[in-house]
């Protein structure tokens, strides 16, 4: 990679991270912080669906705007977006209110994907074509780091909290983003990742082929995690197991950064046989097969629940196995839409494709309140989720067998253009 490349990848990817570090503190603070001021784990989890919705939004037409005006003001949006969250929430600190906690998640989430989407869409144009294998590297390496400073942001935001309270975590954090914003604006080049050609709201939609089949499987996957991870998981270790804040926090915390570990070494493990480094880059096939392989962590955990093993035990070495696949998942996904998508039109495609994950994130979440709760809360309405999620594996699995017919078909028009 030449050395001007090197250096816009490590600016991008310091940028990520502070970012991130802010975004897993930030809502980790306004967990606690709500939750010290009386309102029910439901209400806090309903804040939070503001900054999934305008996920969904954000990645669509956040494709548009980096392909029209270039990477770089997309970043520049997204960290500018967040520092106005944080402005927000130290400003009325003092008495934090429902609509402004859900007005400043809004603006946090649609800064949370324009910067996801910039920072993931720069390394296709850092990095060769021809090298699938380094790509795969370099997107395991920020994407898996990416949820491990998240899972530390956990940690962070309750450290801040408990020493200089929520104003000035908020403030603290909005110096970082600060700090970042303006090296990244000084430094990245200005119109990278825009179109030469003219680019309209129809063209953000991808033609029937592997992108659509990609991220219609990443819907389902993130769907699969989150109804029964988000909101069933730990609402069932608090009031049926009776767990602490702070235990379920730092296990949500632990199996993050254990998650981003796993993510970032992902290709010594998930490729084929042969290439230069002994693997190959997986291709559709494979991730079906890692994606069907969801089924035996949740099953396991649903046995175990039925046969009464103890659910504490059961639920925290299925977490365990559940995140090193899931891991693995994610970064083969992570992975191919990269690869996937056209040079010239990377933003847009990573754009839709993250709006895809978005809206199973969405999803996920408002099912994983909903089917808790009709089914009776306590180890049923677990038991309902893990079912749920169970369903959504078949389909995120199901879904890459015309997956694999579509990256076939793409991969010999790539072959045959001069």
């Amino acid at each position: 990679m030449p050395e001007a490349h090197v250096r816009d990848y490590v600016i991008i990817t310091i940028t990520y991270w502070m970012f991130t570090l802010t975004d897993g503190a930030l809502r980790m603070l306004v967990l606690l912080f709500l939750h010290a001021q009386g309102h029910k784990p439901l209400e806090i989890a309903s804040l939070f669906l503001f900054y999934e919705f305008f996920g969904v939004v954000t990645n669509f037409l956040g494709g548009w705007i980096g392909q029209r005006f270039g990477l770089k003001a997309t970043l520049f949006g997204g960290l500018s977006l967040q520092l106005l969250a944080l402005g927000m929430l130290a400003a009325g600190a003092e008495s934090l209110t429902v609509p402004l906690v859900m007005v400043a998640q809004a603006f946090s989430g649609i800064a949370k994907d324009l910067t996801k989407m910039s920072a993931k869409s720069y390394i296709k144009l850092v990095v060769s074509d021809d090298d699938r294998g380094g790509l795969m590297r370099w997107v395991s390496l920020l994407t898996g780091s990416k949820n491990t400073i998240k899972g530390i942001g956990f940690f962070v935001g309750g450290a801040l909290l408990g020493t200089i309270g929520f104003r000035w975590s908020c403030i603290a954090m909005a110096v970082g983003i600060a700090a970042v914003l303006v090296g990244a604006y000084v430094r990245l080049p200005r119109a990278a990742g825009s179109s030469k050609t003219r680019v309209t709201l129809r063209s953000l939609i991808p033609p029937v082929g592997p992108i659509r089949w990609l991220s219609l499987s990443r819907l389902f996957l993130f769907g699969a995690r989150d109804v029964w991870f988000v909101l069933a998981l730990p609402i069932f270790l608090g009031t049926t197991l009776g767990w602490a804040f702070h235990e379920i926090g730092g296990l949500l915390a632990l199996w993050i950064i254990g998650y981003g570990i796993v993510q970032a070494s992902a290709p010594a493990f998930v490729g084929g046989r042969g290439g230069s480094a002994g693997r190959k880059p997986p291709d559709a096939r494979r991730l079906g097969w890692w994606t069907l392989a969801l089924v035996v962590p949740l099953a396991a955990i649903l046995a175990l629940l039925q046969l009464e093993v103890p659910a504490a035990w059961t639920l925290v070495g299925g977490l365990g196995l559940f995140g090193v696949v899931f891991a693995a998942n994610s970064a083969i996904h992570s992975y191919l839409i990269v690869a996937y998508a056209e040079g010239d039109k990377v933003a847009m495609r990573v754009g839709f494709y993250y709006m895809a994950n978005a809206m199973g994130r969405l999803v996920g979440t408002v099912l994983s309140g909903a089917v808790f709760q009709w089914a009776g809360q306590g180890a049923p309405g677990l038991a309902a989720c893990l079912a749920t999620s169970l369903g959504f594996v078949v389909l995120s699995s199901g879904l890459c067998i015309p997956l694999v017919g579509a990256e076939r078909r793409a991969s010999g028009v790539r072959r045959s253009s001069p």
